[in-house]
């Protein structure tokens, strides 16, 4: 199973990011996990699939950015673990 931790900056918070990531998670299908914003005013993704495909496209489509409201600047990804999820949720 690959588990990731993304760290999203730029215009990501206030322009519906999260929204938009939980819809992608749903979209790209068998990705697990939780988004939420940082106080910093990054977003955080901890993300999870057995399909290293699925992830990869999760993850390019977050560098992207869901719409034109936001702008990513930088996204930092890295290998982690937690504990596994059974769905994708906005935390608060």
């Amino acid at each position: 199973m690959k588990k990731v931790r993304l760290i999203v900056s730029g215009r990501v918070q206030g322009v519906g990011f999260r929204y938009s990531t939980y819809a992608l998670a749903l979209e790209v299908g068998d990705i697990y996990g939780r988004v939420w914003n940082n106080d910093d005013g990054t977003v955080e993704i901890l993300a999870q699939s057995e399909d290293s495909a699925k992830m990869a496209k999760f993850i390019q489509e977050i560098r992207k950015g869901p719409s034109r409201f936001a702008k990513v600047t930088y996204v930092n990804v890295t290998m982690t673990h937690f504990n596994d999820f059974t769905d994708f949720r906005i935390a608060n």
